[in-house]
């Protein structure tokens, strides 16, 4: 697999890889995400956690507020704390919202979509013709058969502990 989908925190203790590209890239301009990451924005990369392999130490899970009410959990390093990714109440431990910061090669995964772009900093200027929604969006008009499918089916598994 390609070293671009390999990742680390900041001290190397956890390190992961992903074994098949993300299902979708999200650029997140939402207030909370600005607030949690100290930044105008988070890209996650949405894949299945059985294809983010992990080596080294384990993360912390760590629950954390959100705009929804629901939380979110996020995986820290125990060591250094930096996020790496994030397991939001809909899909639980089935998914992982991986921080793409924290790949070897971040700029191997640029962002599908632009998310809740109603809230994002605006001296920010988003390149022309990116998708870019004020809110969500629909996965049903924005996904295509293929992503829906791995979506479809990593719901269908049963949820790890």
């Amino acid at each position: 697999m390609s070293e671009g989908l390999e990742g680390q925190c900041s001290c190397g203790s956890v390190r992961y890889r992903l074994t098949s590209a993300p299902m979708i890239v999200h650029c997140c301009h939402c207030s909370w995400c600005q607030r949690e990451t100290g930044s105008a924005f988070v890209i996650n990369a949405v894949i299945e956690r059985d294809r983010l392999i992990l080596s080294g130490a384990e993360p912390e899970l760590v629950m954390t507020p959100s705009a929804s009410g629901k939380g979110q959990e996020i995986a820290r390093c125990a060591a250094c704390r930096v996020a790496l990714w994030s397991h939001y109440p809909t899909a639980g431990r089935r998914s992982a919202f991986v921080r793409v910061g924290t790949l070897a090669a971040p700029d191997s995964l640029p962002p599908d979509v632009h998310i809740y772009t109603s809230t994002r900093q605006r001296w920010f200027e988003l390149a022309a013709g990116a998708r870019a929604f004020e809110g969500f969006y629909n996965p049903a008009e924005v996904w295509s058969p293929e992503q829906r499918a791995r979506w479809q089916a990593m719901m269908a598994a049963e949820l790890p502990a």
